[in-house]
């Protein structure tokens, strides 16, 4: 056969992504309708937990005694419940990032269940990790029976985007990840054509959960007007402050991992995490527990109502929680808890000098920390955008970005190897 009749036998590029938008679509929706049920089933459960239990009892909701009590029963459950379901709710949580090969459709449902029972029992962790890696497995799993001559990774790449855009309210934020990842993927293709597909399944995640849940990341922080040159050298040391602090979580990661690993039982790790985790919520304040994101809006609706060691306290406590969960065998992702310790170490630069505007101290610092924790510049960069909602910071925020990546590049990542080593 000829070049030129191997050509011509090829699909045009326009009829080949035409092809891909309603599995896209189908995915990104399905996508977002899992996020959606187990976010709606973990508030069922916290409301529960947290609210009607306590007031059965007659027990303060948020008491240290309540926090210990629960946390520790928390680990508990999920340690019996991991123990119990088939594959073990999935590979050792310390080992999985974001974006990971699909896993067994079996290892599902309890991967979901223990997902359920850490949102609503307070455990510093997001939704992210294990919801992608469940809508990974789900839709690598029809795909190979609806489209098996479809290649592996348009599923893997449909599930995140889908995931991604769902947990954000935005297409824009799976986009930015996939970016990052298709940068050094190879194959033929301007990166648009890659990304096409993608995009819709992140477009329809987004809708489909805007329309069920009207996410937002935006705390409603003063508005923060045109910068002025004293803003950039506090946007620099903010942004550095914050990634020093998410490298102090990233460099406890392995030694806290082995530490629970050399417990000879993971429900006992589990059940020690949880403790800890209730004596941390103990020490500083329930607004430290959950995954944060409501959290957040309420300590920044405020943000002269702490002094700057009550703010810098609670940016610390959140990062040792997360260090904790993250390590002891909860399972969640690193995200949202980071966004928490970003904010709240923001607040307190600006407690501590109030001449620097609260919404350039929050953006600045949750960049900086994400920069660490996630090590994903336009995850980063995009994320602390979003929560102030102002075009006028962007500018401020790349520059900010520099010195924070220049700490952070070439560091180890915040997930382990198999041997417990860090990735780097």
């Amino acid at each position: 056969m000829s070049t030129d009749t191997a050509v011509a036998a090829e699909p045009a590029p326009a009829r080949r992504l035409l092809a891909l938008i309603v599995p896209a679509l189908a995915v990104g929706v399905v996508s977002a309708l899992v996020l959606l049920g187990v976010s709606l089933l973990a508030e069922k459960l916290q409301d529960v937990l947290w609210e009607t239990l306590p007031d059965a009892l007659s027990v303060g909701r948020y008491s240290s005694l309540w926090m210990i009590v629960m946390l520790t029963a928390t680990g508990l459950v999920t340690g019996l419940v991991i123990r119990a379901v088939p594959g073990r709710a999935g590979p050792d949580p310390a080992t999985m990032g974001l974006i990971d090969p699909p896993l067994p459709p079996h290892v599902v449902p309890g991967l979901l269940v223990v997902t359920v029972l850490a949102l609503a029992g307070g455990v510093s962790l997001g939704p992210e990790n294990p919801i992608t890696a469940a809508n990974i497995a789900l839709a690598a799993w029809a795909g190979r029976r609806l489209a098996p001559g479809a290649p592996g990774e348009l599923w893997l790449a449909l599930a995140v985007a889908g995931t991604i855009g769902a947990l954000f309210g935005t297409p824009v934020a799976a986009a930015l990840i996939l970016t990052e990842s298709l940068a050094t993927a190879p194959g033929r293709g301007a990166l648009w054509d890659k990304l096409f597909a993608p995009l819709a399944a992140g477009a329809a995640g987004s809708l489909t959960m805007t329309l069920a849940a009207h996410p937002s990341f935006d705390l409603s922080l003063p508005a923060y007007g045109p910068p002025h040159w004293g803003d950039l050298l506090a946007a620099l040391v903010i942004a550095s402050a914050g990634a020093v602090l998410g490298l102090a979580a990233v460099y406890a990661f392995p030694p806290a991992h082995r530490a629970f690993r050399a417990l000879p039982y993971p429900v006992l790790a589990l059940t020690l995490g949880g403790l800890l985790l209730g004596l941390l919520g103990a020490l500083g304040g329930h607004l430290t527990l959950f995954k944060g994101l409501d959290e957040v809006k309420t300590i920044a609706a405020d943000p002269d109502g702490r002094s700057a060691a009550e703010f810098g306290a609670m940016a610390v406590v959140k990062t040792a929680a997360l260090v904790i969960a993250a390590t002891c065998g909860f399972r969640g992702g690193r995200i949202f808890p980071a966004v928490f310790t970003g904010v709240a170490l923001g607040l307190c630069a600006h407690a501590l000098v109030d001449a620097v505007p609260v919404a350039l101290a929050v953006t600045c610092s949750v960049l900086g920390v994400l920069l660490a924790v996630t090590g994903q510049g336009w995850l980063s960069l995009f994320t602390a955008a979003v929560l102030a909602a102002d075009m006028s910071l962007l500018p401020v925020l790349c520059v900010a970005s520099l010195p924070a990546w220049l700490l952070v590049t070439g560091r180890p990542q915040m997930q382990l190897r198999e041997d417990g080593t860090a990735l780097r």
